[in-house]
């Protein structure tokens, strides 16, 4: 049972990670055609300037969880490779119980409201020609929460099957 849900978090965000790598392909797209647009043809957008703004904030929503399970964090070291297998193990699971899920409820908590209003005034760009979705921008917030705490889950079954198994 434990493995099964591993798997399926571990799988659900490699899938979602390597959509964020080809949202970075889109958005370099975007950023030439902007250039190009406002460069060569004298035209500028508005909204296309601000999908930049929206596809990053997808790469940074959809690599949290990718990151972790690729254990791509920042961590610090110092005496964390001199232990055994079973100490490592221990310390992984109490900093995702402790530090990670708390993290992710406190963002998740913090931000709620924050989303909430944004959705309930269906809060657009403040410029004219910008895009009317702020609001579906900032829920992606909520969505890194969600991400980070799932995959924090499976980082911590993965723990505690190896201090079981030593």
């Amino acid at each position: 049972m434990i493995d099964l849900v591993i798997q399926i978090i571990d799988s659900f965000n490699k899938r979602i990670g390597r959509i964020g790598s080809w949202l970075a392909l889109l958005m370099v797209l975007v950023m030439f055609i902007i250039v190009l647009l406002r460069y060569v043809f004298q035209v500028g957008s508005i909204a296309l300037q601000e999908s930049v703004m929206y596809i990053n904030a997808l790469i940074f929503t959809v690599g949290v969880g990718y990151t972790l399970k690729e254990q791509g964090h920042v961590r610090v070291d110092v005496f964390y490779n001199t232990l055994s297998n079973k100490r490592k193990a221990l310390i992984d699971m109490l900093g995702c119980a402790v530090l990670l899920m708390l993290t992710a409820g406190f963002i998740f908590w913090a931000s709620w409201d924050y989303v909430a209003v944004s959705w309930r005034i269906r809060e657009s760009s403040p410029e004219s020609s910008g895009l009317p979705f702020v609001y579906l921008l900032k829920t992606t917030i909520l969505f890194i929460a969600g991400l980070l705490a799932a995959q924090g889950i499976a980082e911590f079954l993965k723990s505690f099957k190896k201090f079981k198994q030593e």
